[in-house]
């Protein structure tokens, strides 16, 4: 219950601020006019939900499977590392929303901005959170791995990949919520469906009421993502480290 009286607090205050038209409708739509849209509108919400999802998926699964194999790389060459690690930094100075233009002229109004804004959002969390998770392995469990000639490959798979799991999980549940706002982000951009292709539509058109209902449904995939993943996380990962 206490969980639910700070959602319920907010959403009372938002109802009076429409009761007693302290911002027009055209602004700020009322709890229930949104509530409305999303019932009426649900079997249009649906279909550009599962687009803006299925980019989200894909970009994930390619973002982190990208993270994981330039982590490992960096791992073993410090030679790689100590040039490439300099230009991930770099990377951070550059805000994403002068990036989805370039995409969107590279790669046109499909998928494939949008999928690539996604991957560029999540690779960077799982790339310094698994490299730096391996890069703190005590040393002395390391020494005690070169006492017995262990090879660099099992030197990672036993001691290194197990030592950095926490910092990949934490790393993952932060990639996980960053997912939505890359596809969101590209669909503002150019697009012809998705959630936030409709979010732009409905305020062309002054339907704030869907509008909102939109950003409803991605705040929602947000927080079902995000809780998938710490669930997963805590069955398979957690548990081992």
């Amino acid at each position: 219950m206490r969980k639910l009286l700070l959602p319920a607090c907010l959403l009372a205050f938002w109802e009076l601020i429409t009761y007693f038209e302290w911002l027009p409708p055209f602004i700020l739509p009322g709890p229930y006019a949104v509530a409305e849209a999303l019932v009426t509108k649900a079997p249009m919400l649906f279909e550009h939900l599962l687009v803006t999802l299925g980019e989200v998926a894909l970009g994930f699964v390619i973002g982190s499977s990208l993270g994981l194999i330039f982590a490992v790389v960096m791992m073993l060459s410090p030679a790689i590392r100590l040039n490439l690690r300099p230009l991930l930094n770099a990377s951070q100075a550059i805000p994403v929303f002068v990036l989805a233009p370039i995409l969107t002229l590279w790669f046109g109004y499909g998928i494939e901005p949008k999928v690539a804004m996604t991957i560029l959002l999540i690779f960077f969390p799982i790339t310094s959170g698994l490299l730096d998770g391996m890069l703190s392995t005590p040393a002395s469990t390391l020494d005690l791995a070169r006492i017995a000639k262990a090879s660099r490959w099992r030197e990672l798979i036993w001691l290194r990949l197990p030592h950095a799991l926490p910092q990949l999980s934490a790393s993952i549940r932060i990639a996980i919520t960053y997912a939505p706002t890359g596809a969101v982000i590209g669909e503002w951009v150019g697009a012809s469906k998705g959630l936030g292709y409709l979010m732009l539509m409905a305020n062309a058109r002054s339907r704030t009421e869907l509008m909102f209902a939109a950003l409803v449904l991605v705040v929602a995939m947000t927080l079902l993502l995000h809780k998938s993943a710490d669930l997963l996380l805590r069955r398979f990962v957690d548990s081992r480290s």
